[in-house]
């Protein structure tokens, strides 16, 4: 049976998530960098149960092209709109797997003097990591399988789904 995680999993603990956010950055004002284009969609019903002050900026880079697999080689797409000097920072990411791609991100923005700098993650998939990297808060821990769903694509194709799962439970669907 393949892998999945249901959307009211998923809304409960996107919530659990925001409520942990709030209680850690109460009374700040905080700028939430959704790493695109995976984690928009997390970010949009995350940033729906954050109750202290929020701005919200982009960035995209790439690790995996056209492939399912990380290319190890991470590369910039798009940059932030504005400076974040002195900014508290989250950095919403859908999936940590290898930490090439979050800790790329981290070291970047670090170098920007943000007052804070920390990262939420959906999904964590330890036995992938390829360097030392470990997100604040952990939506939910998952197995080293390719997934898709709720913003998690393949081929550019799955992300509406509002579930997760296995790219094999849903690839037959479409033949």
């Amino acid at each position: 049976m393949a892998f999945r995680i249901g959307e009211e999993d998923i809304q409960k603990r996107v919530k659990e998530l925001a409520d942990e956010i709030n209680r850690d950055y109460a009374g700040k004002e905080i700028l939430l960098v959704g790493v695109l284009k995976g984690a928009f969609i997390f970010l949009a019903d995350l940033i729906r149960h954050i109750n202290v002050p929020v701005k919200v900026d982009f960035l995209a880079v790439s690790s995996y092209g056209q492939q399912t697999e990380s290319t190890g080689e991470v590369r910039m797409v798009k940059d932030l709109d504005h400076p974040i000097d002195g900014e508290h920072v989250l950095v919403v990411e859908d999936i940590l797997d290898t930490g090439l791609t979050l800790s790329y991100i981290v070291r970047l923005l670090r170098d920007r003097n943000p007052a804070s700098l920390k990262t939420v993650v959906l999904l964590d998939k330890p036995e992938k990591r390829r360097v030392e990297f470990e997100a604040d808060y952990v939506g939910f821990k998952v197995p080293p399988v390719f997934l898709v769903g709720y913003g998690l694509d393949a081929y550019e194709k799955y992300r509406n789904l509002p579930y997760i799962t296995e790219l094999s439970a849903v690839e037959g669907e479409d033949a």
